[in-house]
C-alpha cells in the first residue's frame, strides 16, 4: 500500500489545463506543478499563459504556455501535440476553459442575460466553448492516454450545473435587472452528462473521468453581492480562489484511483439546503 503522501505525488506525469491562465486555471496549474507534474498551460490568451509558464519555470517547475482555442479542432490537436513534443506524454487533462458571465467589478456585460430576448449568437458561442470545446479537447487527449494505457480527465462544472441560479443575487436596487444567462446552467449540466458518458465509455481502458464542481469564488465582488451569496452558503462565505486546489489534486492523483464518473462538489454547502 502506498504511503499517503505518495498517493498525491504527480512526479513524471504531464497535465494540460485548458483555460489555464484564468482565475481558477492558474491555481490548478500551480497545484499540479507543485505536486510534480509538468504542466501545459493552454489558454486563448497565449501571452498570459506564457507568462504563467515562465513564473512556474522560475520556481523550479516544468511548464509550457500555449495559445489554444478549444473551439478549433486544429488548435486543440496542436495543444496535445505540444504536450507530446515537449514532455513525451499526456496523463492529465483539466477541461477548465469556459465562458462564464461574471458579476465582479472587472466584467463587461454584453447583455442583461434575460431569457426572453437572449441572442442566439451568444447562446451558440457558449455551446461552442463550454461543451464543444470540452468534447474536442477530450477527444484529442484520449489518443495518447489510450496508447500509454491510462489517464485522467477532470471536467470543471459549476453549482449552476446542479441547480438553477438564484437570480435575486444579481439584482441591484436602482439598476437595470441582470441575470445569470440560460447557457451557463445548460452547458454546465451538460458537462456532468459528458463526464458520465466518457467514464462509462472508457470502462476497462484505465481512463478515469470525473467532474469538479466549484461554488462561487470571490473575485473583488461588491459587499452586497458577497453578503447575499454568503447567506445561501452553509459555511457562510464565498470560496477563496485556492480552495478548489485540494479537490483538483485529489481527482488528478492516485488518491482518487477508485473514482470515475463522479462529481466532486466544493461549494461551502450551497447545494446542501
Amino acid at each position: 500500500m502506498p504511503e499517503l503522501p505518495d498517493l498525491f505525488d504527480l512526479t513524471g506525469r504531464v497535465a494540460i489545463v485548458t483555460g489555464g491562465a484564468g482565475l481558477l486555471g492558474a491555481e490548478f496549474c500551480w497545484t499540479l506543478a507543485r505536486a510534480g507534474a509538468a504542466v501545459v498551460i493552454a489558454d486563448l490568451d497565449g501571452e498570459t499563459a506564457a507568462d504563467l509558464a515562465s513564473s512556474l519555470s522560475q520556481s523550479g517547475c516544468q511548464a509550457l504556455g500555449v495559445a489554444a482555442d478549444v473551439t478549433s479542432v486544429d488548435s486543440v490537436r496542436e495543444m496535445v501535440h505540444s504536450s507530446l513534443e515537449n514532455f513525451d506524454r499526456l496523463d492529465i487533462l483539466v477541461n477548465g476553459a469556459a465562458l462564464d458571465p461574471k458579476f465582479d467589478p472587472q466584467s463587461q456585460k454584453a447583455h442583461s442575460g434575460a431569457f426572453e430576448d437572449y441572442p442566439l449568437e451568444l447562446w451558440q458561442q457558449a455551446l461552442d466553448v463550454n461543451l464543444t470545446g470540452m468534447f474536442l479537447a477530450s477527444q484529442a487527449a484520449v489518443l495518447p492516454m489510450l496508447d500509454q494505457g491510462g489517464g485522467v480527465i477532470i471536467n470543471v462544472s459549476s453549482i449552476y450545473g446542479v441547480t438553477a441560479p438564484d437570480q435575486r443575487l444579481y439584482q441591484v436596487e436602482g439598476e437595470s435587472p441582470q441575470y445569470k444567462p440560460v447557457y451557463y446552467t445548460v452547458t454546465k449540466a451538460g458537462v456532468l452528462g459528458m463526464t458520465k458518458y466518457l467514464a462509462a465509455y472508457y470502462a476497462g481502458a484505465n481512463i478515469r473521468v470525473n467532474a469538479l464542481t466549484p461554488g462561487g469564488v470571490f473575485n473583488e465582488h461588491s459587499d452586497e453581492f458577497v453578503a447575499a451569496y454568503a447567506a445561501r452558503a452553509v459555511i457562510g462565505r464565498m470560496a477563496e480562489k485556492d480552495e478548489m486546489n485540494g479537490a483538483l489534486l485529489f481527482l488528478a492523483s492516485d488518491a482518487s484511483g477508485y473514482m470515475t464518473g463522479a462529481n466532486l462538489i466544493v461549494d461551502g454547502g450551497w447545494t446542501a439546503w
